[in-house]
């Protein structure tokens, strides 16, 4: 599924900077028209933007490349309108369509998920979770969730973030010897420390997560349970994700990433904790919401309902699988041994290398990855000991296992050779012709 991709129109070798320019813009007509008569110094930033985007081969597991309907949304007279409150419960005068246009997407939110309310105000996956901790608990309650150096999010109760200041948080981590989440000593951590909220859900770990097993860890100690889909939202849909929605009275969320919508947060909650959570969100913690944004979530939440998206995420997992074996098989360590889902992280640490230096190889070779730390990581977060790779944007360009295998042994040159300015050219030029071949026509 590519949604706004498909294959080259034009072979390689022409696709000039107009091209670039054009394909990224002119499909609504107002780049060329009013931005550049504008402000050519934005305009020619963004355009070049663009060319970064379509020219090399971006491989951060939280990103990826909306339909063209979503861009236009986002650009749309929506912006226009203050809409604070809820469908016919507004502020302001002239909601009446955008009244429809929340319903619409609380809808099919709804439907994706088979939740009983859904919010879909949230600016980001970030404020989705504190609106959900500020719907039940107090200042200095007890938070569980995963920590941020095995795994987890800042907003799972970091000492740098809201989550760590405003709550007592208690941290699990990941088994010292297979990296993975080991629920019985989560339970007995969870026994010792009594939390409000336990929180289930991660921005690096590689596998899939037993969320039946969460749900009867907080019923024992008599948490609520809460799991924050944020990177996996669009396989769980696509159901080659365990589903949380029977286990959970709430779920935190992004629309970016592998649901592949415009940037933003949703929540779904069970009906009880309805009109807390929808409180917390406005006016708790957000003023008027972005009406053109939540219209783009719609539009991208009917996407994600057609056939072809489950297809789609099936393949994303598909070519996760094949750059991790093809890069374990090759000398590289690999967190969990692999993946089991869009991303993977590479322990450097064989290699001599830090996930910093990689990351910057790598980009320089054409290929756009992020330094990751590693469970029980020796460095600090700036350098890293690993790499983060994932497979999302990769596959809304059309590509495939074999594309997927030639860009594992691509990465293997790099990180073999970071320092050699013959291997970054030869792997660069290889990108180049791969991109040529799965431009971004948006």
């Amino acid at each position: 599924m590519r949604g706004c991709l498909s294959a080259a129109s034009n072979p390689p070798g022409i696709r000039t900077s107009e091209h670039l320019f054009r394909g990224a813009y002119m499909y609504r007509g107002y780049f060329e028209n009013f931005l550049q008569k504008e402000d050519k110094k934005i305009a020619k930033l963004v355009n070049e933007e663009f060319k970064r985007q379509d020219t090399k081969l971006q491989m951060i597991a939280s990103e990826n490349y909306t339909s063209k309907a979503v861009m236009a949304l986002q650009g749309s007279v929506l912006t226009n309108k203050y809409a604070e409150g809820y469908p016919e419960k507004r502020f302001y005068q002239g909601c009446e369509y955008l009244d429809k246009v929340e319903a619409e997407a609380i809808s099919r939110l709804k439907k994706m998920f088979g939740a009983e309310h859904a919010n879909v105000q949230p600016h980001a996956g970030s404020q989705a979770n504190m609106a959900i901790y500020l719907s039940c608990l107090n200042p200095g309650d007890t938070i569980m969730g995963m920590d941020l150096a095995s795994g987890g999010h800042l907003t799972h109760g970091a000492s740098v973030s809201f989550s760590g200041k405003f709550f007592k948080a208690v941290s699990y981590g990941v088994s010292e010897y297979t990296n993975l989440l080991d629920y019985e000593a989560i339970r007995n951590l969870a026994k010792k420390h009594k939390p409000k909220l336990l929180i289930a859900g991660a921005s690096a770990y590689p596998r899939q997560i037993d969320f039946k097993k969460f749900h009867d860890i907080a019923k024992e100690v008599g948490a609520l349970f809460m799991a924050d889909i944020a990177h996996i939202a669009g396989l769980i849909v696509g159901k080659v994700h365990p589903d949380p929605v029977p286990y959970c009275d709430f779920i935190g969320g992004t629309t970016h990433k592998t649901l592949r919508g415009p940037r933003g947060g949703f929540i779904l909650c069970k009906s009880e904790w309805m009109k807390k959570v929808d409180s917390a969100v406005f006016p708790g913690i957000q003023g008027g919401p972005l009406m053109h944004v939540v219209a783009a979530k719609a539009v991208a939440f009917k996407e994600a309902l057609q056939p072809e998206f489950r297809e789609y995420q099936k393949q994303i997992v598909k070519n996760a699988k094949v750059i991790a074996d093809y890069l374990s098989k090759n000398g590289f360590n690999l967190v969990t041994g692999g993946t089991d889902n869009h991303l993977m992280l590479v322990d450097l640490r064989n290699k001599q290398l830090t996930g910093r230096e990689a990351a910057l190889a790598m980009d320089k070779a054409g290929i756009t990855a992020n330094k990751n730390r590693i469970p029980f990581d020796p460095l600090k977060a700036f350098e890293t000991s690993g790499v983060r790779l994932g497979t999302p944007a990769l596959t809304t360009r059309g590509m495939k296992e074999d594309q997927c295998l030639a860009i594992a042994e691509m990465i293997a040159d790099i990180l073999n050779h970071p320092t050699s300015a013959k291997v970054a050219a030869g792997v660069r030029k290889k990108v180049k012709v791969l991109c040529n071949k799965f431009p971004v026509e948006i």
